[in-house]
């Protein structure tokens, strides 16, 4: 189910892009911050008052935990897609991709810390496999990695995903409702972005002329049900049955799920938007980069390199 949750939101990356390249025809004079905070807030809007219709009864009876715990992923969550969606602006995306996954490197530590007890043999060599393939994947070396606004953002970003994905697994909500505090957690994220949106808005009118063309309202459509509403819903449902190391390394296939998409879905979307987008092509780097991370994810899953239990 999170390898499923990771496709959803690797179908972001080439909806967004076409996204944003629709609303600079619309709206070519406006920042990127104000591309960004709108599009947060209308997304996971939408999909917090989606949810809010099927889960109406039980939100009536919401614990305070369970409010807290929505907050709290809703503050780690969407300031870190507004750090990695502006980042993107001021980096390519190879980079950023290679430096979102920075949090796989960061919950082993946090908890290795948490727990004094270092992480075991086989989360190291899965951690090193899934490092490694992301940076083939991006197809970053040492001269590409220079420590501009865009690849602070990334950074801050993805130790902001980190607190979400820790967030989302502590004992103290092991007792709530995913969907019940999934919802709070959408419409917490909208009213995190709002202020921004607002506050760089050239002016009201731009609040509703970024989507007046139907392709920028089927893109946020398409970011909506399946990026957000779907994705998230399978996040939280599904990371408690397994660790926060666990889940940092599956969400890791991201990328790869990225890259496959833009092999085909940029033709498509230009084609129907009438917008500038060429696909991607098949590479060595998507092949190797991509077979790391998936035998990460599936020795991740396996028994090989977990201690033996001693025999009585």
């Amino acid at each position: 189910m999170l390898v499923l949750c990771t496709a959803c939101w690797a179908l972001s990356f080439p909806a967004m892009k076409a996204l944003a390249l629709t609303q600079q025809n619309l709206l070519p004079q406006n920042g990127s911050w104000f591309f960004t905070a709108l599009s947060v807030t209308y997304r996971f809007g939408a999909a917090g008052l989606i949810l809010l219709l099927f889960t109406f009864r039980q939100v009536k009876t919401v614990t305070r935990r369970e409010i807290e715990q929505g907050m709290v992923i809703a503050v780690f969550g969407g300031a870190g897609i507004l750090f990695q969606m502006d980042g993107l602006a001021y980096t390519s995306a190879s980079t950023s991709a290679f430096l979102t996954q920075g949090y796989c490197m960061i919950i082993p530590v946090w908890v290795a810390l948490a727990n004094r007890r270092w992480p075991t043999g086989k989360i190291i060599f899965c951690t090193a496999l899934v490092l490694f393939g992301v940076g083939v994947l991006a197809g970053v070396n040492r001269h590409s990695l220079n420590l501009g606004r865009g690849e602070i953002e990334t950074l801050l970003a993805s130790l902001l995903f980190a607190g979400q994905i820790l967030s989302l697994g502590h004992a103290r909500y092991a007792a709530n409702r995913p969907l019940v505090f999934t919802t709070v957690m959408l419409l917490g994220t909208a009213l995190v972005s709002v202020p921004l949106a607002w506050f760089t808005a050239p002016d009201a009118s731009a609040l509703w002329r970024a989507y007046e063309s139907p392709a920028a309202c089927v893109f946020l459509g398409i970011i909506t049900l399946f990026c957000t509403l779907a994705a998230f819903v399978l996040m939280n449902t599904w990371q408690r049955f397994v660790t926060a190391t666990e889940a940092g390394l599956i969400y890791c296939a991201e990328p790869v799920f990225a890259s496959l998409m833009a092999l085909f879905l940029p033709a498509i979307f230009s084609q129907w938007a009438g917008i500038q987008y060429a696909n991607e092509t098949l590479t060595a780097r998507l092949l190797v980069g991509g077979g790391l991370i998936t035998a990460a994810n599936i020795l991740l899953q396996s028994r090989w390199l977990e201690p033996r239990a001693a025999k009585s």
